[in-house]
């Protein structure tokens, strides 16, 4: 059984611009949210419409998908990313906070 993790991470948030991407820690938030989904998944990818989120992700040897910026919720950027990818999964998460 195949379990895919997609964490939608925007820059241009109304309530905290740039949150992915603040440092906590000595670690940009996004990179410690991936860090942990992967102790339990190891199946993750981030979907993002920004590239300065996708160049850290990446970087780091970690996975990223670019995606629109017009998407209403996280929910419609993970399921943009999951098109994107092309991979089937018997279940996928949608990990958002």
């Amino acid at each position: 059984m195949r379990i895919l993790t997609i964490i939608p991470a925007r820059y241009a948030s109304t309530r905290f611009p740039g949150k992915p991407l603040v440092d906590i820690g000595g670690k940009p938030m996004i990179i410690r949210v991936v860090e942990r989904a992967l102790a339990v998944c190891p199946d993750v990818v981030v979907a993002t419409d920004d590239e300065r989120i996708f160049t850290t992700v990446t970087e780091r040897g970690y996975r990223a998908v670019m995606t629109s910026p017009d998407h209403q919720s996280g929910t419609e950027r993970c399921l943009e990313a999951y098109q994107v990818l092309g991979e089937p999964a018997d279940v996928l998460i949608n990990l958002q906070g």
